[in-house]
């Protein structure tokens, strides 16, 4: 059975595999060799669509070894496949941890958050991966960004939205790691530049925050944006991970 996968962090991708989900991820993330250790994320996707993707050249070539080893990987884009992937074709989603631990996101319509605080921090992932501040809930602003309307935009975008600590509190804000020890005072101020002016609904914090990025700070979850809609692949609570996912939570130095 061949299994395709939308990388989208650390680099976008679309790999072909006979390999599960969590067996992938376990591969991606510890490769075959001693040393090597990296986050990813990725969704399992149907192959076939219609796209520029060549799937009978991955019918042909994703085969099991002559040992009978099944193919790891057979890369088959590495540029624009996330606007060329339908929200459709999308299934689950994988967060892997530099030790190939997987935890399973699985995709459902979107939705504002219930603790909506009228403005949100978002790190884009993929194309594009600047952390920004936004008045725009998350339905709003994946149209917001891929919208035609704007002189910035992308035709497809993945991103999380981030936890947001009580910034008069910050020594009982929870477990975010590393996340606000840089830039404190400029994130603060992004965030009052949106919250007061009217006419600014999002703000860049900082360009190159995705090279920190930890899933300690995802929140509600990872979206998906495109010209067919929005959708959310949902984070489960630290109380579920805990209950149901320890040993990814701790891999994830959540807790």
């Amino acid at each position: 059975m061949i299994y395709y996968y939308l990388t989208v962090f650390p680099m976008e991708a679309l790999i072909a595999s006979e390999l599960d989900p969590k067996a992938f991820g376990s591969y991606m993330a510890t490769g075959s060799k001693k040393g090597s250790a990296e986050q990813l994320i990725f969704i399992e996707v149907e192959g076939g669509f219609e796209s520029p993707f060549d799937w009978d050249f991955a019918e042909k070539n994703c085969v099991a070894h002559s040992t009978g080893e099944p193919k790891h990987s057979l890369y088959l884009s590495i540029y624009r496949v996330l606007e060329n992937t339908p929200n459709s074709a999308m299934k689950s989603m994988y967060l892997v941890t530099k030790d190939g631990r997987t935890l399973q996101l699985y995709k459902t319509s979107c939705k504002v958050p219930g603790n909506w605080k009228g403005y949100a921090l978002y790190q884009e992932l993929c194309p594009v991966s600047p952390l920004v501040v936004s008045s725009l809930n998350p339905q709003q602003f994946g149209e917001y960004i891929i919208s035609d309307n704007d002189k910035v935009t992308v035709p497809a975008i993945v991103f999380a939205d981030v936890k947001i600590i009580d910034f008069d509190d910050f020594e009982n804000s929870g477990n975010v790691g590393a996340m606000y020890d840089r830039n404190f005072d400029h994130m603060k101020d992004c965030i009052e530049s949106v919250k007061s002016e009217t006419e600014k609904q999002t703000k860049t914090v900082d360009r190159s925050f995705s090279s920190s990025f930890t899933y300690q700070i995802i929140d509600t979850g990872v979206y998906a944006a495109s010209s067919k809609g929005v959708i959310l692949f949902t984070m489960p609570t630290n109380e579920e991970l805990k209950q149901q996912h320890y040993d990814w939570g701790k891999s994830a130095n959540i807790f």
